[in-house]
């Protein structure tokens, strides 16, 4: 018998080994509260809030109504090393294009296990203990994710598996994911603005702009906002106007091309309550009434603008209440004293225009059939993203790397 060439029987011997079980203790839970907490704390203490129980567990509470969690803890003798954050959510046709247009009549349904988190961008998913080797624990996510998916079968097929939002630091540890028919594509990249220290407020940082941007800024968001009566505030009480945000939120909601998922007007109260002094709600307001708001969380040393919603005939009247709600998470993200300001994955261009650099990032997907998979996979990699313009902002004296 004619022996493989050793790359190819190397490369057959690993996908063997990630077949097989990892060899780490991993308990699956519908809740958090099902697990160990005070394990699940070990890990996560000290990292992105999106880990913290406080968080996970409002989403249960208050989180859609088509999106359910599910949640793995992985450890071995000496104790737990990692999390992983789950979540299954079911789709149609409906979640696609925006609200109101016309769609097929097909009666398509799909429940999709998530490993990540929907409400949010960045990689969410999974959380690794301090002084643990990610590499070595990603299959044993791998393995998370395919018990979580062959235990759903009694509620309904699961037939595809996304890990959203793997950044630079993440592909390699993940790569083990590719062995074992896990796709990658690439996505929107995440819009970041890196700030230098000495920028203290909103002016220090319009001062790095070159005149040309400073003055737009000035001249284009600033000024109409004001010459029409509006001005920017923070929310002390959520709770008193959740119904409100909750409109301006399904304005901006309808327009998405995807909408996996809908928010509750539950979810803004619940969320202030969560994240408490680390979370702070922006509006625009003209008299008594609110035209739009912003949500803007600190997330360790990064700043994240979230959340965000604005009455659309405002808007399409020349009133520039997104630009200006970004500036305004800007200004708060100042003041939280944080560095690092991630403004998501949209209007990449006028993000651009603010000193935003983009930061790459993919996601792993497959097919539970084999054959399906196999087709998916090389249209995937054709799908395409927007890419983010090559601007450049500040003054000449700035950092070209992205620092102010």
């Amino acid at each position: 018998m004619k022996l493989l060439p050793k790359p190819l029987n190397a490369r057959l011997q690993l996908r063997k080994k990630l077949r097989r079980a990892s060899g780490f203790r991993i308990a699956i839970a519908h809740r958090l509260r099902q697990l160990n907490v005070g394990d699940w704390r070990t890990v996560t203490a000290g990292q992105s809030f999106y880990f913290s129980p406080e968080y996970l567990q409002m989403i249960e509470v208050a989180g859609p109504a088509n999106l359910e969690p599910r949640y793995a803890l992985i450890s071995n003798d000496d104790g737990p090393l990692a999390t992983v954050c789950m979540q299954i959510v079911q789709v149609s046709l409906e979640h696609l294009g925006e609200q109101g247009k016309p769609k097929l009549k097909v009666p398509l349904r799909e429940r999709i296990l998530v490993c990540g988190n929907l409400l949010s961008y960045g990689q969410h998913g999974v959380c690794f203990a301090p002084g643990s080797t990610p590499a070595e624990l990603w299959p044993a996510v791998a393995e998370a994710l395919y018990r979580t998916r062959r235990s759903e079968k009694l509620d309904g097929q699961t037939n595809v598996i996304v890990v959203k939002d793997i950044l630079e630091a993440d592909r390699a540890p993940s790569s083990c994911l590719g062995e074992l028919s896990y796709s990658a594509v690439e996505t929107e990249p995440n819009m970041v603005l890196t700030l230098r220290e000495g920028i203290d407020t909103h002016d220090d940082y319009l001062a790095t702009l070159a005149s040309k941007y400073r003055n737009a800024v000035k001249s284009q968001i600033y000024k109409p906002f004001d010459a029409a009566g509006f001005r920017i505030e923070r929310l002390e009480t959520v709770a008193s106007v959740a119904a409100r945000l909750q409109e301006l939120y399904l304005q901006t909601h309808a327009h998405a091309s995807l909408r996996p998922f809908m928010l509750t007007q539950e979810y803004w109260p619940a969320l202030a309550l969560a994240a408490g002094a680390c979370v702070a709600f922006h509006v625009a307001v003209r008299g008594s009434q609110i035209y739009g708001f912003v949500v803007t969380l600190k997330d360790a040393g990064t700043a994240i603008v979230w959340h965000i919603g604005f009455d659309r005939e405002a808007a399409g009247n020349g009133v520039p209440l997104y630009l200006r709600l970004l500036h305004a998470s800007l200004t708060q993200a100042i003041e939280f004293r944080c560095r690092r300001v991630s403004f998501g994955r949209t209007a990449l261009a006028p993000k651009a225009r603010m000193g935003c650099l983009p930061e790459p990032m993919q996601i792993w997907v497959r097919h539970r059939q084999p054959l399906l998979n196999q087709a998916i996979s090389p249209l995937l990699r054709l799908i395409q993203h927007e890419e983010a313009p090559e601007l450049s902002p500040f003054k000449k004296t700035s950092n070209p790397s992205g620092e102010l």
